[in-house]
């Protein structure tokens, strides 16, 4: 089938013949090559396109008056859709033949999900033993106007996350979807889906206008520390938020928006003393690269030293706490100089808290190997970066369990 590309490239792509095997083949050429097979590799970050399963979930949504009205709506779309969706077109960009040919990769193994059967060929292929699966158009919805929607829609997607995917398979794990604009539903979410199996954690979509340091978290916040489940933050972007919308290319958005809300978020989290109040909760921090990072613990410990009286919580300074949170690799910047990427591991401790993450299928995923390359460092931080911290920040077995297919 001849298919005309958005580059106006015309290509012979055939649907049936794509496969994510053969696609990251030479992610497999790595995996051998490198001896995956030895060590432990966990992806923090990794997705799936819930949206191509709606049928199913909004079967799930508890209040039927909005179940009937998602059922309507997703058979038509637009602005007839009851989810609406974000001004962005990051899957026209990038490695954008694997993004949308993907979703016609043949399975005949009918006996588990769609999602698990081509979330295991990718994970095999890469050399990856267990995977972090989150939503993707889902990491939009704190921002839709209708906070009932938020709410319905997150616990029907935890139900069928649960009952369908990670019930059924060991090496997909989640860190459940949390309604933030609710605090009163977020705390029942971590109540109702903490013991579920594969749920080893919950997570904030950072693009929302909700402070984290309000007073109507803290039962969470506690409940979490409590429960041993780590909470995490997942960067996105917002064209529409008043200050990314100055920008006029995705690029720039995509750029910003990605670390925009995290900083925010995180900023809040510090100077309000939330690490003080709740010191055993862990806390991950997922798809801003780690220049953020670096710069933010900086720019607060300068603030810091001139206006203790704003923090009269903290004991430390800012960048002390942040260098006790842990950190998703992806999207990894890899500058000219490498000595400015090894001051960046320094600067978060990434022996002890960074852990790696592909953001597969995204456009710009990364492989283990962004890590494994790095000369800097030592046998025993890669094999922590790639999997160690992350069976530690989870409570993992250590044991691999991969099933790397063989090349040629």
């Amino acid at each position: 089938m001849t298919i005309q590309t958005p580059g106006n490239e015309v290509r012979e792509l055939r649907f049936d013949e794509f496969s994510s095997s053969q696609s990251l083949v030479k992610a497999t050429e790595q995996a051998h090559k490198r001896n995956y097979k030895d060590f432990l590799i966990v992806d923090v970050d990794a997705h799936h396109y819930e949206s191509e399963s709606y049928g199913e979930v909004f079967k799930y949504i508890e209040n039927p008056v909005i179940r009937r009205q998602a059922l309507e709506s997703a058979g038509r779309g637009g602005r007839s859709s009851m989810l609406g969706g974000s001004v962005g077109y990051q899957d026209i960009g990038g490695r954008i033949t694997r993004h949308w040919l993907r979703k016609h990769e043949k399975v005949e193994d009918k006996t588990n999900h769609r999602d698990i059967t081509t979330t295991l060929r990718w994970m095999d292929a890469m050399g990856v033993d267990y995977a972090c699966l989150f939503p993707t158009p889902m990491l939009f919805l704190g921002t839709h106007p209708q906070v009932e929607i938020e709410v319905a829609m997150a616990r029907a997607y935890n139900a069928w996350l649960c009952e369908r995917i990670l019930a059924h398979e060991p090496r997909i794990i989640s860190m459940l979807y949390l309604p933030f604009n609710d605090p009163d539903a977020t705390y029942k979410m971590v109540k109702d889906f903490g013991d579920k199996k594969g749920v080893v954690g919950f997570m904030v979509t950072a693009p929302r206008y909700k402070p984290v340091h309000d007073n109507a978290y803290m039962k969470t916040y506690r409940l979490l520390e409590e429960m041993g489940k780590p909470l995490s933050f997942h960067a996105a972007y917002n064209w529409n938020d008043q200050s990314l919308s100055l920008t006029n290319r995705f690029i720039a958005v995509h750029a910003l928006g990605f670390m925009w809300f995290n900083m925010v978020h995180m900023t809040n989290w510090v100077v309000n003393g939330i690490p003080e109040r709740f010191p055993k909760l862990k806390t991950l921090w997922i798809e801003s690269g780690l220049t953020w990072a670096y710069s933010l613990m900086q720019r607060l410990d300068h603030s810091y030293k001139m206006r203790t009286s704003d923090c009269p919580s903290l004991k430390r300074k800012p960048s002390e706490y942040m260098r006790e949170m842990f950190y998703s690799s992806q999207p990894m910047e890899m500058p000219d100089d490498p000595s400015i990427l090894e001051a960046t591991f320094k600067m978060i401790k990434a022996d002890t808290q960074l852990m790696w993450s592909s953001d597969y299928p995204h456009w710009d995923f990364d492989l283990p190997g962004v890590i494994y390359d790095q000369p800097f460092l030592t046998e025993q931080a890669k094999r922590n970066i790639l999997g160690g911290n992350a069976a530690r920040f989870f409570g993992l077995d250590t044991k691999p369990v991969k099933n790397i297919p063989p090349v040629g």
